[in-house]
């Protein structure tokens, strides 16, 4: 049985030879495509302008979700909220929205899962079960705009901070992107995007060659290889001066200001050493500093950071003229964190 096209995987050239394949004319095929992106449809049964014998063989002929809720959870302040999917194939995704005073948040999961094995991530612990499509990926973002839709909101920003790697789904995450930054479609800003990565050097490289509008972060969380490698089996192979390389290299060639991300954890990372030489690192490169609290998982003994640590760390980077940020941690009580709600669900099945 022939498996029947995802709308979010197509382009609109591909949705206009399916629609022009059912002998319709090909302005059809541009009032589904905004109503699925402007419009938020939830389905094709929803877009009443579309005549109902092509929404039956739309229907008929393309799946217009992948996602089905496995688990719903809101946090206890009301902020957060957070949902595990499932995927055709039973794979899973984790998604999360956010809500700050001006601004609506989605972290969005570029992987089923993730090989790369960072010892504190949920998701790492839990390894890889599959890249996803890039409508997969676009898919989460619809979901959230759709239920902020129903109450006059909308997203304010995406990150690709969720499961997974996102460099290591380079082309689906970039068409991804493409998808959702389409000035005829959904028409998301990029420079409302952030893309993270744990440092893969060669994407890395060839993202500053695209000199796309897209932010980029990178997962440094420690300043010294030997505690890298502890943390992130990464650095083995691209370690912190390759890396920082590419990194100048990306700067110099957009011109655009890379964010550094670092989980701070109690005695590990978060000493006056690793400040200074982190300090020594970042000098002359346009950059900034996101630190947050670990997120507790069940296979990562370490805890948060204490608050007095905290902003010892943070006043030695200030000292240096080292940009930073304490952000807030969101969804402790609903296993926020990348992969554990996976992990919590797995645990119980």
């Amino acid at each position: 049985m022939k498996k029947k096209p995802f709308l979010f995987d197509l382009t609109y050239p591909e949705l206009q030879e399916i629609v022009t394949g059912f002998g319709e004319q090909k302005f059809r095929a541009r009032q589904v495509w905004e109503q699925a992106y402007r419009h938020l449809a939830g389905s094709f049964d929803e877009m009443s302008v579309i005549p109902k014998k092509l929404r039956e063989e739309l229907t008929s002929g393309i799946s217009y979700s992948h996602l089905n809720t496995h688990t719903d959870l809101h946090s206890n302040d009301g902020w957060t909220r957070k949902i595990l999917f499932d995927l055709p194939d039973k794979s899973q995704v984790e998604t999360v929205l956010m809500e700050y005073e001006t601004r609506w948040t989605a972290c969005i999961s570029t992987q089923a899962g993730c090989a790369l094995g960072c010892t504190f991530c949920a998701t790492g612990q839990g390894g890889l079960q599959r890249n996803i499509t890039s409508g997969e990926i676009v898919e989460q973002v619809m979901f959230f705009d759709r239920l902020l839709n129903k109450k006059d909101e909308k997203l304010s920003n995406l990150v690709f901070m969720g499961m997974g790697e996102p460099f290591a789904n380079y082309k689906e995450v970039m068409k991804a992107v493409d998808t959702l930054t389409n000035p005829e479609g959904y028409n998301f800003g990029a420079r409302r995007i952030t893309i993270s990565t744990v440092g893969l050097v060669p994407q890395i490289e060839r993202f500053a060659e695209e000199k796309r509008q897209v932010n980029l972060a990178v997962s440094l969380h420690a300043a010294t290889d030997e505690l890298r490698e502890s943390m992130l089996p990464i650095n083995k192979r691209y370690p912190i001066e390759v890396l920082l390389k590419a990194c100048k290299q990306y700067v110099n060639k957009t011109r655009r200001r890379i964010s550094f991300e670092w989980a701070l954890i109690d005695g590990v990372n978060d000493t006056p050493e690793q400040a200074k030489e982190l300090a020594r690192l970042l000098k002359g490169i346009l950059s900034h500093v996101n630190f947050i609290p670990l997120n507790p998982t069940r296979g990562f003994k370490g805890r948060e950071s204490k608050q007095k640590r905290i902003e010892q760390f943070q006043s030695i980077l200030d000292d240096a003229g080292v940009p930073n940020t304490l952000r807030l941690r969101r969804g402790i009580d609903i296993n926020a964190g990348c992969g554990q709600l996976r992990q919590e669900a797995n645990k119980q099945d």
